[in-house]
């Protein structure tokens, strides 16, 4: 299973956020909605969850 991972740090904000979450998709989708809502402000939508879906990236595993 290859991990999700949501980074702040590439979108811009007025905040300059910096967080990361990682697990797996649904997770991560869940975590970084919440994350969108409470800190930056976005309302909780399917067009949210669907822009957090297309944005996240697999983890880059360490060698």
């Amino acid at each position: 299973m290859t991990r999700k991972v949501a980074d702040c740090r590439k979108f811009p904000s007025e905040s300059g956020c910096t967080l990361t979450i990682s697990g797996r998709e649904d997770e991560v989708v869940r975590a970084a909605t919440e994350h969108a809502v409470s800190v930056h402000g976005h309302e909780d939508s399917a067009e949210l969850r669907q822009q957090i879906r297309g944005m996240l990236e697999d983890e880059k595993v360490p060698a």
